[in-house]
Protein backbone atom coordinates (compact mmCIF):
# COMPACT_ATOMS: atom_id res chain seq x y z
CA UNK A 1 0.00 0.00 0.00
CA UNK A 2 1.29 3.44 -1.05
CA UNK A 3 1.69 6.05 2.18
CA UNK A 4 3.25 8.42 0.37
CA UNK A 5 1.90 11.91 -0.48
CA UNK A 6 0.45 13.65 -3.49
CA UNK A 7 1.91 16.30 -5.25
CA UNK A 8 -0.52 18.49 -4.16
CA UNK A 9 -0.52 17.07 -0.52
CA UNK A 10 3.31 18.08 -0.22
CA UNK A 11 2.59 21.35 -1.73
CA UNK A 12 0.12 21.97 1.04
CA UNK A 13 2.31 20.26 3.70
CA UNK A 14 5.11 22.81 3.00
CA UNK A 15 2.76 25.75 2.71
CA UNK A 16 1.96 25.23 6.24
CA UNK A 17 5.49 24.40 7.39
CA UNK A 18 6.31 27.48 5.92
CA UNK A 19 4.27 29.88 7.47
CA UNK A 20 4.25 28.27 10.73
CA UNK A 21 8.26 28.58 10.89
CA UNK A 22 8.34 31.94 9.49
CA UNK A 23 5.55 33.23 11.60
CA UNK A 24 4.15 30.89 14.25
CA UNK A 25 7.11 30.72 17.37
CA UNK A 26 6.59 30.13 20.98
CA UNK A 27 6.15 34.16 22.35
CA UNK A 28 4.28 34.82 19.23
CA UNK A 29 1.60 32.19 20.66
CA UNK A 30 1.63 33.06 23.66
CA UNK A 31 1.11 36.38 22.59
CA UNK A 32 -2.38 35.65 20.53
CA UNK A 33 -3.62 33.48 23.86
CA UNK A 34 -3.50 36.36 25.68
CA UNK A 35 -5.62 38.20 22.94
CA UNK A 36 -9.39 39.04 24.14
CA UNK A 37 -10.69 36.73 21.18
CA UNK A 38 -7.76 33.95 21.51
CA UNK A 39 -6.95 33.59 18.18
CA UNK A 40 -5.10 35.74 15.58
CA UNK A 41 -7.39 37.57 12.81
CA UNK A 42 -4.69 38.61 10.61
CA UNK A 43 -3.46 34.72 10.75
CA UNK A 44 -7.25 33.70 9.90
CA UNK A 45 -7.50 36.21 7.10
CA UNK A 46 -3.90 34.72 5.68
CA UNK A 47 -4.98 31.32 6.03
CA UNK A 48 -8.15 31.81 3.48
CA UNK A 49 -5.82 33.41 1.11
CA UNK A 50 -3.80 30.53 1.26
CA UNK A 51 -6.86 28.39 0.55
CA UNK A 52 -6.67 26.59 3.95
CA UNK A 53 -10.11 27.27 5.04
CA UNK A 54 -11.33 25.45 1.55
CA UNK A 55 -9.27 21.98 2.54
CA UNK A 56 -12.47 20.34 4.29
CA UNK A 57 -14.54 20.71 1.93
CA UNK A 58 -15.63 18.84 -1.08
CA UNK A 59 -15.17 20.30 -4.97
CA UNK A 60 -19.21 20.47 -5.19
CA UNK A 61 -18.81 23.16 -2.16
CA UNK A 62 -16.07 24.84 -4.17
CA UNK A 63 -13.39 23.69 -1.90
CA UNK A 64 -10.08 21.68 -2.58
CA UNK A 65 -11.46 18.04 -2.65
CA UNK A 66 -12.72 17.13 1.07
CA UNK A 67 -9.98 14.31 1.61
CA UNK A 68 -9.08 13.19 4.88
CA UNK A 69 -5.77 13.24 4.14
CA UNK A 70 -5.55 16.53 3.04
CA UNK A 71 -7.22 17.39 6.74
CA UNK A 72 -4.51 15.05 8.33
CA UNK A 73 -1.50 16.74 6.52
CA UNK A 74 -2.80 20.47 7.72
CA UNK A 75 -3.44 19.08 10.95
CA UNK A 76 -0.34 17.63 11.68
CA UNK A 77 1.47 20.84 10.85
CA UNK A 78 -0.81 23.04 13.27
CA UNK A 79 0.00 20.56 16.63
CA UNK A 80 3.88 20.99 16.10
CA UNK A 81 3.14 24.56 16.95
CA UNK A 82 0.46 24.58 18.83
CA UNK A 83 -1.82 26.38 16.60
CA UNK A 84 -4.92 28.14 18.41
CA UNK A 85 -7.07 29.32 15.62
CA UNK A 86 -10.43 27.90 15.28
CA UNK A 87 -9.87 25.65 12.18
CA UNK A 88 -11.70 22.25 13.66
CA UNK A 89 -14.55 24.61 15.28
CA UNK A 90 -15.34 25.99 11.82
CA UNK A 91 -14.52 24.79 8.78
CA UNK A 92 -14.62 20.74 10.27
CA UNK A 93 -17.23 20.88 12.37
CA UNK A 94 -19.84 23.52 11.39
CA UNK A 95 -18.82 23.68 8.06
CA UNK A 96 -19.01 19.83 7.89
CA UNK A 97 -22.33 20.05 9.24
CA UNK A 98 -24.03 22.96 7.13
CA UNK A 99 -22.20 20.55 3.64
CA UNK A 100 -23.90 17.47 4.96
CA UNK A 101 -27.87 19.03 6.30
CA UNK A 102 -28.05 22.68 4.94
CA UNK A 103 -30.39 23.42 1.87
CA UNK A 104 -28.54 24.92 -1.17
CA UNK A 105 -29.12 27.86 -0.18
CA UNK A 106 -27.57 27.67 3.36
CA UNK A 107 -24.31 26.16 1.88
CA UNK A 108 -24.00 28.82 -1.41
CA UNK A 109 -24.45 31.39 1.79
CA UNK A 110 -22.51 30.14 4.40
CA UNK A 111 -19.62 28.06 2.91
CA UNK A 112 -18.36 30.61 0.57
CA UNK A 113 -18.03 33.17 4.17
CA UNK A 114 -16.69 30.27 6.13
CA UNK A 115 -14.22 29.54 2.91
CA UNK A 116 -13.28 33.50 2.70
CA UNK A 117 -12.96 33.70 6.52
CA UNK A 118 -15.74 36.02 7.05
CA UNK A 119 -18.00 34.05 9.41
CA UNK A 120 -16.65 32.54 12.62
CA UNK A 121 -18.99 29.73 13.61
CA UNK A 122 -19.63 27.08 17.02
CA UNK A 123 -20.83 23.83 17.64
CA UNK A 124 -22.80 23.75 20.28
CA UNK A 125 -23.78 20.00 21.11
CA UNK A 126 -22.04 18.73 24.30
CA UNK A 127 -24.27 18.85 27.80
CA UNK A 128 -22.99 18.19 31.68
CA UNK A 129 -23.20 14.51 31.87
CA UNK A 130 -23.37 13.28 28.11
CA UNK A 131 -20.05 11.72 28.49
CA UNK A 132 -19.81 12.11 24.61
CA UNK A 133 -22.67 10.38 23.49
CA UNK A 134 -23.98 12.66 20.78
CA UNK A 135 -27.28 11.17 21.39
CA UNK A 136 -27.52 12.27 24.95
CA UNK A 137 -29.58 15.69 24.19
CA UNK A 138 -31.82 17.56 27.08
CA UNK A 139 -31.62 20.84 25.11
CA UNK A 140 -34.93 21.11 23.90
CA UNK A 141 -36.68 22.39 20.60
CA UNK A 142 -40.27 23.25 20.99
CA UNK A 143 -42.63 24.07 18.49
CA UNK A 144 -44.92 27.86 19.32
CA UNK A 145 -46.61 28.60 16.23
CA UNK A 146 -44.50 29.28 13.29
CA UNK A 147 -41.25 29.32 15.29
CA UNK A 148 -39.31 26.85 17.36
CA UNK A 149 -37.98 27.50 21.19
CA UNK A 150 -34.88 26.23 22.32
CA UNK A 151 -34.41 25.97 25.92
CA UNK A 152 -31.37 24.06 27.54
CA UNK A 153 -27.81 24.79 28.49
CA UNK A 154 -24.32 23.54 26.23
CA UNK A 155 -20.71 23.17 27.74
CA UNK A 156 -17.12 23.48 25.88
CA UNK A 157 -18.40 24.85 23.31
CA UNK A 158 -15.21 25.82 21.28
CA UNK A 159 -14.72 29.42 19.78
CA UNK A 160 -18.39 29.86 21.41
CA UNK A 161 -16.96 33.28 22.75
CA UNK A 162 -16.35 34.76 19.66
CA UNK A 163 -18.47 33.14 17.10
CA UNK A 164 -21.23 34.98 14.68
CA UNK A 165 -23.33 32.50 14.61
CA UNK A 166 -23.92 28.79 16.51
CA UNK A 167 -25.00 25.15 15.64
CA UNK A 168 -26.71 24.52 18.15
CA UNK A 169 -28.10 20.45 18.89
CA UNK A 170 -31.40 20.24 20.18
CA UNK A 171 -34.31 17.44 20.84
CA UNK A 172 -37.59 18.25 19.01
CA UNK A 173 -38.96 14.72 19.82
CA UNK A 174 -38.34 11.51 21.99
CA UNK A 175 -36.48 10.84 24.96
CA UNK A 176 -32.99 12.53 26.18
CA UNK A 177 -30.88 9.34 24.32
CA UNK A 178 -33.14 8.34 21.97
CA UNK A 179 -31.03 8.32 18.42
CA UNK A 180 -33.99 9.90 16.71
CA UNK A 181 -35.61 13.59 17.29
CA UNK A 182 -32.20 15.35 17.26
CA UNK A 183 -32.17 18.61 15.28
CA UNK A 184 -29.34 21.14 14.27
CA UNK A 185 -30.28 24.76 14.48
CA UNK A 186 -28.47 28.10 13.17
CA UNK A 187 -28.49 30.96 15.15
CA UNK A 188 -26.82 34.52 16.11
CA UNK A 189 -25.21 34.12 19.02
CA UNK A 190 -26.61 37.66 20.51
CA UNK A 191 -30.37 36.63 19.91
CA UNK A 192 -31.92 37.03 22.80
CA UNK A 193 -32.05 34.73 25.54
CA UNK A 194 -28.70 33.40 24.81
CA UNK A 195 -26.12 33.70 27.67
CA UNK A 196 -22.01 32.93 27.01
CA UNK A 197 -19.67 32.45 29.86
CA UNK A 198 -16.51 32.57 27.80
CA UNK A 199 -13.51 30.61 29.60
CA UNK A 200 -9.83 29.91 28.07
CA UNK A 201 -9.25 25.85 28.50
CA UNK A 202 -5.90 24.15 29.78
CA UNK A 203 -4.06 24.27 26.53
CA UNK A 204 -4.57 27.47 25.96
CA UNK A 205 -7.81 27.52 23.76
CA UNK A 206 -11.42 29.65 23.89
CA UNK A 207 -14.49 28.13 25.19
CA UNK A 208 -17.91 28.71 26.19
CA UNK A 209 -20.77 27.52 28.80
CA UNK A 210 -23.52 28.99 26.54
CA UNK A 211 -27.40 28.92 27.94
CA UNK A 212 -30.68 29.42 26.04
CA UNK A 213 -33.28 30.73 28.06
CA UNK A 214 -36.87 30.64 25.88
CA UNK A 215 -34.71 31.63 22.89
CA UNK A 216 -36.93 32.18 19.99
CA UNK A 217 -36.08 30.65 15.85
CA UNK A 218 -38.30 30.51 12.82
CA UNK A 219 -38.49 26.89 11.44
CA UNK A 220 -36.57 28.07 8.50
CA UNK A 221 -33.43 28.17 11.09
CA UNK A 222 -32.75 24.00 11.34
CA UNK A 223 -30.77 22.50 9.09
CA UNK A 224 -31.77 19.34 7.58
CA UNK A 225 -35.19 17.53 8.15
CA UNK A 226 -36.88 17.44 11.51
CA UNK A 227 -35.14 15.33 13.82
CA UNK A 228 -32.73 13.47 11.70
CA UNK A 229 -29.48 15.01 12.36
CA UNK A 230 -27.42 12.74 14.07
CA UNK A 231 -26.32 10.53 11.99
CA UNK A 232 -24.75 13.61 10.40
CA UNK A 233 -23.57 14.77 13.27
CA UNK A 234 -21.71 11.35 14.35
CA UNK A 235 -20.12 11.86 10.38
CA UNK A 236 -18.78 15.66 11.17
CA UNK A 237 -17.34 14.29 14.78
CA UNK A 238 -15.73 11.63 13.45
CA UNK A 239 -14.26 13.00 11.03
CA UNK A 240 -13.15 16.01 13.77
CA UNK A 241 -12.05 13.05 15.83
CA UNK A 242 -9.37 12.04 13.09
CA UNK A 243 -8.07 15.64 12.82
CA UNK A 244 -7.71 15.93 16.49
CA UNK A 245 -5.53 13.01 16.21
CA UNK A 246 -2.95 13.67 13.54
CA UNK A 247 -2.92 17.53 15.75
CA UNK A 248 -1.75 15.19 18.88
CA UNK A 249 0.99 13.03 16.23
CA UNK A 250 2.60 16.28 15.25
CA UNK A 251 2.16 17.78 19.17
CA UNK A 252 3.94 14.14 20.19
CA UNK A 253 6.83 14.48 17.45
CA UNK A 254 7.79 18.14 19.20
CA UNK A 255 7.73 16.67 22.53
CA UNK A 256 9.49 13.79 21.01
CA UNK A 257 12.28 16.25 18.96
CA UNK A 258 12.59 18.44 22.08
CA UNK A 259 13.13 16.26 24.68
CA UNK A 260 15.97 14.79 22.72
CA UNK A 261 17.69 18.18 21.65
CA UNK A 262 17.31 18.90 25.85
CA UNK A 263 19.20 15.53 26.26
CA UNK A 264 21.86 16.61 24.23
CA UNK A 265 22.52 19.59 26.10
CA UNK A 266 21.57 19.25 29.93
CA UNK A 267 24.52 17.49 31.66
CA UNK A 268 24.96 15.39 34.97
CA UNK A 269 27.96 13.91 36.42
CA UNK A 270 30.08 15.96 33.79
CA UNK A 271 28.27 14.34 30.89
CA UNK A 272 25.45 15.06 28.78
CA UNK A 273 21.76 12.50 29.93
CA UNK A 274 21.87 11.70 26.60
CA UNK A 275 24.59 9.43 26.93
CA UNK A 276 22.91 7.20 29.71
CA UNK A 277 21.58 4.39 28.44
CA UNK A 278 18.44 4.00 30.25
CA UNK A 279 17.03 7.20 28.83
CA UNK A 280 18.49 6.80 25.78
CA UNK A 281 16.11 3.88 25.77
CA UNK A 282 12.83 5.46 27.13
CA UNK A 283 13.56 8.27 24.26
CA UNK A 284 13.61 5.02 21.84
CA UNK A 285 10.25 4.13 23.36
CA UNK A 286 9.15 7.37 23.01
CA UNK A 287 9.86 7.26 18.68
CA UNK A 288 8.19 4.16 18.38
CA UNK A 289 4.62 5.34 20.19
CA UNK A 290 4.90 8.56 17.92
CA UNK A 291 5.66 6.20 14.71
CA UNK A 292 2.58 3.87 15.77
CA UNK A 293 0.41 6.82 16.54
CA UNK A 294 1.32 8.41 13.13
CA UNK A 295 0.42 5.32 10.98
CA UNK A 296 -2.80 4.30 12.62
CA UNK A 297 -3.69 7.75 12.23
CA UNK A 298 -2.62 7.36 8.54
CA UNK A 299 -4.78 4.42 8.00
CA UNK A 300 -8.04 6.09 9.78
CA UNK A 301 -7.73 8.85 7.45
CA UNK A 302 -7.36 6.72 4.38
CA UNK A 303 -10.87 4.65 5.66
CA UNK A 304 -12.47 7.47 5.56
CA UNK A 305 -11.85 8.29 2.20
CA UNK A 306 -12.51 4.82 0.99
CA UNK A 307 -16.29 3.38 0.17
CA UNK A 308 -16.52 1.29 3.50
CA UNK A 309 -19.57 1.40 5.61
CA UNK A 310 -19.88 4.06 8.26
CA UNK A 311 -19.59 1.22 10.83
CA UNK A 312 -15.78 0.71 9.46
CA UNK A 313 -14.97 3.78 9.18
CA UNK A 314 -15.89 4.55 12.93
CA UNK A 315 -13.95 1.78 13.80
CA UNK A 316 -10.96 3.01 12.23
CA UNK A 317 -11.34 6.50 13.39
CA UNK A 318 -11.64 5.01 17.64
CA UNK A 319 -8.47 2.57 16.70
CA UNK A 320 -6.72 6.16 16.05
CA UNK A 321 -8.07 7.68 18.37
CA UNK A 322 -7.58 5.46 21.33
CA UNK A 323 -4.01 4.46 19.98
CA UNK A 324 -3.18 8.10 19.96
CA UNK A 325 -4.39 8.48 23.55
CA UNK A 326 -2.07 5.54 24.75
CA UNK A 327 0.82 7.22 22.93
CA UNK A 328 -0.13 10.77 24.53
CA UNK A 329 0.25 9.29 28.29
CA UNK A 330 3.76 7.68 27.14
CA UNK A 331 5.09 10.63 25.36
CA UNK A 332 4.10 13.07 27.68
CA UNK A 333 4.81 11.65 30.57
CA UNK A 334 8.14 10.52 29.35
CA UNK A 335 8.85 14.38 28.08
CA UNK A 336 8.13 15.81 31.41
CA UNK A 337 10.04 13.14 33.53
CA UNK A 338 12.94 13.69 31.66
CA UNK A 339 12.76 17.17 31.28
CA UNK A 340 12.92 17.80 35.07
CA UNK A 341 11.18 20.55 37.03
CA UNK A 342 11.82 23.24 34.18
CA UNK A 343 9.39 20.35 31.77
CA UNK A 344 6.13 22.40 33.89
CA UNK A 345 7.16 25.89 33.96
CA UNK A 346 5.38 28.63 31.61
CA UNK A 347 8.34 30.03 30.02
CA UNK A 348 9.31 26.38 28.12
CA UNK A 349 6.90 25.21 25.23
CA UNK A 350 7.56 21.39 27.00
CA UNK A 351 4.62 21.88 29.67
CA UNK A 352 2.55 23.60 27.25
CA UNK A 353 2.83 20.75 24.62
CA UNK A 354 2.07 18.55 27.46
CA UNK A 355 -1.40 20.17 28.10
CA UNK A 356 -2.39 20.70 24.33
CA UNK A 357 -1.92 16.83 24.02
CA UNK A 358 -3.42 15.93 27.10
CA UNK A 359 -6.36 18.42 26.21
CA UNK A 360 -6.50 16.51 22.89
CA UNK A 361 -6.56 13.39 24.25
CA UNK A 362 -10.43 13.95 25.88
CA UNK A 363 -11.44 15.48 22.75
CA UNK A 364 -14.31 14.16 21.11
CA UNK A 365 -13.52 10.80 23.20
CA UNK A 366 -10.71 10.01 25.35
CA UNK A 367 -8.88 6.25 25.08
CA UNK A 368 -11.26 4.91 27.41
CA UNK A 369 -14.48 5.53 25.91
CA UNK A 370 -12.77 4.86 22.18
CA UNK A 371 -11.64 1.19 23.18
CA UNK A 372 -15.10 0.76 24.41
CA UNK A 373 -16.74 2.49 21.27
CA UNK A 374 -14.41 -0.01 19.11
CA UNK A 375 -15.61 -3.04 20.90
CA UNK A 376 -19.26 -2.33 20.23
CA UNK A 377 -19.05 -1.20 16.82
Amino acid sequence: MDFSYSEEQQMLQESVQKFVQKNYDFDTRNKIIASEKGYSEENWSLFSELGWLTVPFAEEDGGFGGSAVDLMVMMEEFGKVMLVEPFVANAVLCGGLISLLGSEDQKAELISQIMEGKLQLALAAAETGSRYNLASVSTAASTEGDNLVLSGKKVVVINGAHADKLLVVAREAGDVRDRSGVSVFLLDRETEGVTTHPYTTVDGRKAAEITFKNVKVPAAARLGAKGEALAALETVVDRAALASAAEAVGALESLLRKTVEYSKTRKQFGTSISTFQVLQHRMVDMFIECQLARSIVIMAAMKLDSSDSDAEKAKAVSAAKSRVGHAIYKVGQEAIQIHGGIGMTEELDVGHLFKRVTALDILFGDEDYHIQRFAAL
